[in-house]
């Protein structure tokens, strides 16, 4: 019997990849109108280069993005494509449709709720209680508590040793199937892929798979 669910975060809970480039694409375009001498197509094409080999999370990004083009920062260019992106990601964050009705009638049936993200501790509260969502979590594991990623074995076992359950008793919700579903599926864990948030991946040998967040609650019946 599944007694909790486990949630991965981005682009699980919340659509993360699509924030992202909508913030980014506003942030070059403030960086070009603060005098930034670069074409939007190759502007976006080096920042996601740089994104692909320092991670989605690198905090001076815009600083690397810049060196990269002008060999240098020039300070308001900078300024003007973080208060761009900034403002854009604020308003953006928002959790999938109907998210929060099935968080709700997942804890009134007495399901304990955690998250497994990857993501550094401040950015996951932060997107967790922008969203207005932290409080239905029991336990929230981020990279800084095992200070691995997943497939790792750790976060997964924080996870549901917080929760005071066995494996088996809880259920992995995630995007990535090489991280959240093989991670999971190796501690012997009920596997869903949330393929709504990669329609991408072609097989995620997962338990279930959902196109929309509010099929978990025939799963867990």
């Amino acid at each position: 019997m599944l007694k909790a669910v486990i949630f991965d975060l981005d682009n699980t809970l919340i659509d993360f990849m699509t924030m992202k480039k909508v913030s980014c694409d506003a942030a070059l375009a403030a960086m070009i109108g603060a005098g930034l001498n670069v074409s939007k197509e190759k502007a976006t094409k080096e920042l996601f280069v740089l994104y692909d080999k320092y991670g989605l999370e690198e905090k001076t990004i815009f600083q690397k993005f810049l060196k990269k083009l002008t060999k240098t920062i020039d300070y308001e260019i900078l300024a003007s494509g973080i208060v761009a992106y900034r403002r854009v990601r604020t308003g953006f964050l928002e959790p999938y449709p109907h998210a929060g009705k099935v968080l709700f009638e997942l804890k009134q049936r007495g399901i304990k709720l955690a998250i497994v993200s990857d993501a550094p501790r401040l950015k996951a509260w932060i997107r967790l209680v922008s969203m207005k969502i932290n409080h239905f979590f029991d336990v929230v594991v981020t990279f800084e508590d095992t200070r691995e990623l997943k497939p790792s074995n750790k976060p997964f076992i924080v996870a549901f040793n917080k929760l005071k359950l066995k494996p088996h008793e809880c259920l992995m919700v995630g995007d990535r199937p090489e991280r959240d579903i093989d991670g999971a599926r190796k501690l012997g864990m009920v596997t869903c892929f949330a393929k709504y948030g990669n329609p991408k991946a072609r097989s995620s040998m997962a338990d279930y798979e959902i196109n929309d967040i509010k099929e978990l609650l025939e799963i867990v019946e």
